[in-house]
């Protein structure tokens, strides 16, 4: 039955949301709805489905489900998170020229842009709670000065994302709380 909920749960994040981080806020709402987890035991999955190569909704799909019911469990949960989009690119790959001119389809997807660019905001916001909750002033100052770091490190030395999270998880480690 837990293999059946996690596979309609993903099925859904994958039929309501645009991939990416917009899944996030379902994943989030889903995992805390059912008990599978809490709040810091989601930003976890999500900071490591951003470092692992692939997908992100996949990779924090695989690991929801594998944390929550082991190997089946993320079996369970990737199928229910990529069937929405192996579906709709199937159709649409079937009919690829009538969507290639469609004026409407290029009106809906004008329309849907805001809204995921809104998801994407609220789940910062949500994050950032979680992740820079701490307890002097109820900010976790080591969480923001390794933000900033990581922050400069990107713009000011154009350094790639893999060196940077190195980086990051080594200030992590000495400057965890």
């Amino acid at each position: 039955m837990l293999y059946l909920e996690l596979f309609l749960s993903f099925l859904m994040i994958g039929f309501t949301s645009f991939g990416g981080m917009s899944m996030i806020p379902l994943i989030n709402d889903q995992m805390l709805s059912h008990g599978w987890m809490t709040s810091q035991e989601v930003a976890d999955i999500v900071a490591i489905a951003e470092m692992t190569p692939g997908p992100m909704g996949l990779n924090c799909a695989t690991f929801a489900g594998s944390r929550t019911a082991g190997i089946l469990g993320a079996a369970s949960a990737s199928l229910g998170v990529i069937t929405p989009s192996l579906t709709v690119c199937l159709l649409a790959a079937m009919f690829l020229t009538r969507f290639k001119e469609n004026r409407l389809m290029g009106n809906a997807l004008y329309g849907i842009r805001p809204v995921c660019i809104g998801m994407i905001a609220a789940i910062i916001v949500q994050q950032a709670r979680t992740n820079y909750a701490g307890t002097l002033l109820g900010i976790s100052w080591q969480a923001i000065l390794i933000g900033m770091i990581a922050l400069v490190l990107l713009v000011r030395f154009q350094w790639n994302v893999p060196k940077t999270i190195l980086v990051s998880a080594i200030l992590g480690l000495l400057l965890g709380r």
